[in-house]
């Protein structure tokens, strides 16, 4: 896997994937205090929750559950000190379809938190990642 950041001005960057997709990040800069983007560890957050969510959509649909939209929602604390890393990530799931199970809700959850999802894997190891779902039934 390969990527590249180039720094355009100021506290903004362009990120782009070995696949060539592009985009903006960056901090806070000028009197304005705007950001281009999200920052690094926005990203990082974000990716931990798309890592996850994708296979919880995988595990579901190769389960031949009707799932039709996932969605988690990340809330993280950082340590204070530097390296600024995460200690505690919650993730809230929210997962809805027809009739779903919630027993293989809660089972395609925890095999991408424990044993899937490499993102939340690397994250873990400064990180207190704690998760809990809710099923909203589409066929009611």
């Amino acid at each position: 896997m390969k990527a590249r950041v180039k720094w355009v001005e100021d506290r903004t960057f362009v990120g782009e994937s070995g696949s060539g997709h592009k985009l903006v990040l960056g901090t806070a800069s000028g009197a304005e205090g705007k950001t281009p983007g999200p920052s690094p560890m926005e990203l990082m957050l974000i990716g931990t929750g798309g890592c996850s969510a994708y296979d919880v959509v995988h595990i579901l649909e190769k389960g031949r559950e009707a799932v039709e939209d996932v969605s988690v929602e990340l809330d993280a604390d950082r340590a204070d000190t530097e390296p600024k890393v995460f200690t505690r990530i919650h993730m809230h799931f929210v997962v809805k379809g027809r009739a779903l199970s919630h027993d293989k809700v809660k089972r395609a959850i925890d095999l991408s938190i424990e044993k899937y999802c490499s993102a939340s894997a690397m994250m873990a190891k400064t990180a207190t990642i704690t998760h809990d779902f809710e099923v909203v039934d589409t066929s009611i």
